[in-house]
């Protein structure tokens, strides 16, 4: 049986998470003010070397000083491209390897990955091939980001027909998750942000589920102690599954929940009407259904799921997109093998199981009822938040107060 794990083996707050994978061990700081001692952490770690920072338009903006006065006496030389995940392309991993090229990157350079999702990955996957190989840290600036992409070393670009598909495995020498950044995050980005945090909740810690379900308010509303809670309880969660499965062999694949279905809806919206964590949603809702379809999920368990993830819509409606669009994307999926996509289904909250016995046929069946029912219809009544990355807040002037084979996991042991 595979490892399993717990919302009891979450760190108390106020320490490290370390991620230890072969040949690499790090750690993850989570503080709310991290980004004002960016420097004294990074100091003796980038001695000597040339540092580079990577971020987006928008978040450089916001943030690019603020991170520029705590890296002192450090002086970065700074690289920016457009903010959006039509960016997240090869073209522009090229162009970041000419600017760090023109500007004398060494293979004893260090990279910081400053930004949500695209930055993370796309700062990851530069550093993983320029000069074949140079370290970098994760700095991430969204919730998404926080509480998912920043750890891992999954890194990569997307191609036309998926996302994602172009990658590399490559572990960053540290990650400084600063939930004081995320004030200026606009609302429709947070809530994609918390749909990892449902998905992190229903594989692995049913504590931080009831938390998700009574905190709802608090979560939504930005309290910054309800925020880092969420954020430690997911990043101890994937820390401990990395540590156990790096590349994805066999238990890392329970960390695609909802993202089977969730990516080829991105992909066939050309990564333009849904956050990453809206299609996610999306995913999260078709695959308890598959799993209820399946006769793995109690109905009355499938219910409490799809409740709690509209409770942090509302999110775009799929609108009058095709279930039949969905299936050359699930084709091209990083999960399948032999020809067959798994996929990862609930059991219950805090345990599922990954499963190759169930066709594209039954789970674009199961995609078409959560169309038909649209569960985020009595949302609509409500103004969905902007999408656009250029809408992010800027920071208030102080921060406020307060089936062939089966792998389980089940809420948890180490």
């Amino acid at each position: 049986m595979a490892p399993t794990y717990s919302s009891q083996d979450t760190p108390g707050a106020g320490s490290q998470i370390t991620v230890r994978v072969p040949g690499a061990s790090y750690s993850i700081f989570i503080e709310a003010g991290l980004l004002r001692r960016s420097g004294e952490i990074l100091r003796e770690r980038v001695a000597g070397r040339k540092l580079f920072v990577l971020s987006d338009n928008t978040v450089w903006k916001l943030w690019g000083n603020k991170l520029l006065e705590g890296l002192r006496p450090l002086e970065p030389q700074v690289i920016r491209i457009p903010s959006g995940e039509q960016h997240k392309r090869l073209a522009t991993v090229e162009k970041i390897c000419e600017q760090l090229a023109a500007a004398g990157a060494e293979r004893s350079s260090v990279l910081l990955a400053f930004g949500g999702g695209v930055i993370g990955d796309i700062g990851g996957f530069v550093a993983s091939i320029y000069l074949r190989g140079i370290s970098y840290v994760q700095i991430p600036t969204t919730l998404l980001a926080q509480v998912d992409s920043s750890i891992g070393g999954k890194t990569g670009t997307n191609l036309a027909i998926g996302k994602n598909l172009v990658g590399t495995f490559y572990q960053p020498r540290l990650v400084l998750s600063d939930p004081a950044v995320l004030r200026t995050l606009p609302e429709r980005e947070l809530r994609a942000g918390l749909f990892e945090a449902v998905k992190c909740a229903v594989i692995g810690d049913p504590d931080l589920f009831e938390f998700l379900m009574v905190a709802r308010r608090s979560v939504l509303g930005g309290n910054p102690a309800a925020l880092e809670h969420v954020i430690r309880a997911c990043a101890s969660l994937k820390g401990r599954v990395v540590s156990q499965d790096e590349r994805e062999g066999d238990l890392r694949r329970i960390l695609n929940f909802g993202h089977t279905l969730g990516h080829a809806i991105e992909a066939a919206t050309d990564y333009r009407r849904f956050l990453h964590g809206e299609a996610v949603a999306w995913g999260i809702l078709a695959a308890t259904r598959l799993a209820v379809r399946q006769k793995l999920l109690a109905p009355s368990e499938g219910e409490r799921i799809a409740a709690l993830v509209v409770a942090y819509g509302p999110v775009p409606s799929l609108g009058t997109l095709r279930t039949a669009a969905l299936a050359p994307h699930l084709s091209v999926d990083k999960k399948v093998r032999d020809g067959q996509v798994h996929f990862v289904l609930p059991r219950k909250v805090g345990e599922v199981v990954i499963t190759s016995g169930i066709g594209v046929p039954q789970a674009l069946e199961a995609m078409a009822e959560v169309m038909r029912l649209d569960p985020f219809r009595a949302s609509a009544s409500k103004t969905l938040p902007k999408s656009r990355t250029n809408a992010r807040k800027s920071p208030p002037a102080k921060p406020k107060g307060d089936g062939a084979k089966k792998t389980r996991s089940r809420a948890a042991q180490p």
